[in-house]
């Protein structure tokens, strides 16, 4: 369907690929995935036309329609959410349009040739529009903007009214409608919630029949969804036929094999270089020695991929608090409406969450999870009742305006260094370089940093902190599957309580021991992990 053959690709003295290929097939699901800088973006972009390849060929079927999300949604306004959506489709409609002045030019008479030529037109016509899904184009767009979490009730409002996060969905709504042949993800559950990314998962694996390449960084959503991985890495492309899992056990199957196969060469080479530095002094000798120069002339050099190093560091351990590390009673929110009244969030909560537990807490969009966790933190007002924190509590709160303390002029290393005062340079970098700021990152200012990175800054300075109750909202948001097992590794060993909302199944499924779940203002516990969750709900995926 769509081939790059020997593709080479650089920016600037970085060289991204080197006579790499890859193939995109009908019908098949592919998980692209690599190190951030390595190419992973330029190779959608080489597909869509938007960069030309330095040397190598890009071919695609005929008549191939590309869909491609990408994280810049673009402008966005003078539309409703539903016409926005529908906006994708404009040259599907047209095509409807066409097919009835046909119709209606094929009811008068016309001599035969013509006819002829006319029907060939209204049939190619024709299976092209049934291709394209011609005949439900509206009600898969409305079924597709519900599934994201758009209700009927918001279809008809300006697309100027939705929030960042709300227009990436109307995005990715408008990408779906179209149902192209090839659809191009990148990172498509970064603004959904849990539901949202359930949705599209059994969407794409059910309804939709194109092939798929994607990016992702919800190691959930690519277990089930793909087939096979891309490696963008060290300027190659390697393809691997399975999973996400399946890529990371093969890949440390075949580093080994390569590892082994290097040191097998690096000591033949060396019995060589020195037979030929014993005898290249004695005439006796010249033709065997002229003989192993010319073989290790001719032996390909194996060379070993450039490995990033991750850094182990170990947190001190937390002051210990008491039993109790939150107490609530009858704990309730609402918000204040403009036109007067208040908007009720939840209401009636009352329980403890204890010294230890590491608590998930769950809702379908606009539940309360948050307002829960700022009420829990002190950064807001209970309506009424109380939420106590109990005796030697020390709390850190992450939220996604947490990264706005981050002061711009700063670097990573100073940032750091302000949370450990007392710490030497060696454990400053090394708590830098174990959330993934080595070399010459660890100088790099806050305002150049991307919102990952600033995530990551904002953690490890937390993390250092001696701190016993760490209330994370949305933690993993911007993070990729790299950082995130990082953080899930150090939260894993954290000894102090842990209350967190976060969308990635993978994380919860790992980390959590308790689950509260926000469902019309109401909460319900269920003392178990995330499965044990998914189980008594009745949430599991069908």
């Amino acid at each position: 369907m769509i081939h790059l053959t020997n593709i080479s690709k650089q920016h600037g003295s970085q060289v991204l690929f080197a006579n790499a290929s890859l193939q995109i097939l009908p019908g098949i699901r592919t998980g692209l995935v690599g190190p951030n800088g390595a190419g992973k973006s330029t190779i959608f972009r080489l597909i869509t036309g938007e960069e030309e390849p330095d040397k190598g060929e890009i071919t695609c079927a005929k008549k191939t329609v590309i869909g491609y999300f990408s994280q810049e949604v673009g402008e966005m306004s003078g539309r409703s959410a539903l016409e926005e959506t529908m906006a994708a489709v404009s040259e599907v409609l047209r095509l409807g349009e066409e097919l009835k002045v046909m119709e209606a030019a094929m009811a008068l008479p016309m001599e035969d040739e013509a006819m002829t030529a006319l029907l060939t037109k209204y049939g190619d016509a024709m299976e092209e529009f049934e291709h394209r899904g011609g005949y439900d184009l509206e009600s898969r767009a409305q079924a597709v903007l519900t599934g994201l979490g758009i209700g009927p009730e918001d279809f008809n409002r300006p697309v100027e009214s939705f929030s960042g996060g709300w227009k990436m969905r109307i995005a990715l709504a408008r990408i779906l409608t179209m149902n192209p042949d090839v659809l191009l993800l990148d990172e498509p559950t970064n603004h959904l919630d849990v539901e949202s990314i359930v949705w599209l998962e059994e969407w794409l694996a059910k309804e939709f029949k194109g092939a798929v390449l994607m990016t992702c960084h919800d190691r959930d959503f690519m277990n089930r969804l793909v087939s096979r991985i891309i490696e963008v890495a060290n300027s190659t492309i390697t393809t691997y036929s399975g999973n996400y899992d399946f890529y990371l056990r093969e890949r440390e199957i075949r580093r080994e094999q390569l590892a082994a196969s290097f040191r097998r060469q690096q000591e033949m080479l060396a019995k060589e270089e020195d037979f030929i530095a014993r005898f290249a002094a004695r005439a006796s000798h010249a033709s065997q020695v002229q003989s192993r120069v010319k073989k290790l002339e001719k032996i390909e050099r194996i060379e070993l991929p450039v490995e990033q190093r991750v850094i182990s560091f170990e947190f001190n351990e937390p002051p210990r608090s008491g039993d109790d590390v939150v107490r609530m009673e009858g704990l309730a929110k609402s918000w204040p409406l403009d036109g007067g009244g208040e908007r009720p969030v939840f209401s009636g909560i009352s329980g403890v969450i204890q010294r230890g537990e590491k608590v998930a807490v769950v809702g379908v969009n606009g539940a309360g999870k948050s307002t829960f966790l700022k009420v829990l933190a002190g950064q807001t007002e209970p309506s009424s009742g109380s939420a106590t924190i109990g005796a030697n509590v020390s709390l850190g709160y992450f939220s996604q305006h947490a990264m706005d303390v981050l002061v711009p002029e700063r670097t990573v290393f100073d940032t750091v260094q302000d949370a450990l005062p007392q710490a030497n340079i060696g454990t400053v970098r090394n708590l830098c370089a174990a959330f993934l700021f080595q070399g010459d990152t660890v100088d790099k200012q806050i305002k150049l940093l991307s919102g990952g990175e600033k995530s990551r800054v904002v953690l490890a300075t937390m993390l250092a902190k001696p701190l016993n109750f760490l209330i994370l909202d949305e933690p993993t948001n911007h993070l990729d599957i790299q950082s995130r097992e990082i953080l899930l590794g150090a939260l894993q060993k954290f000894t102090g309580t842990v209350v967190l909302v976060s969308h990635d199944r993978h994380f919860l499924r790992s980390l959590v021991n308790r689950v509260m779940e926000v469902d019309h203002g109401e909460m319900r516990s269920y003392g178990g992990d995330y499965e044990y969750y998914l189980r008594k709900s009745g949430h599991l995926p069908q």
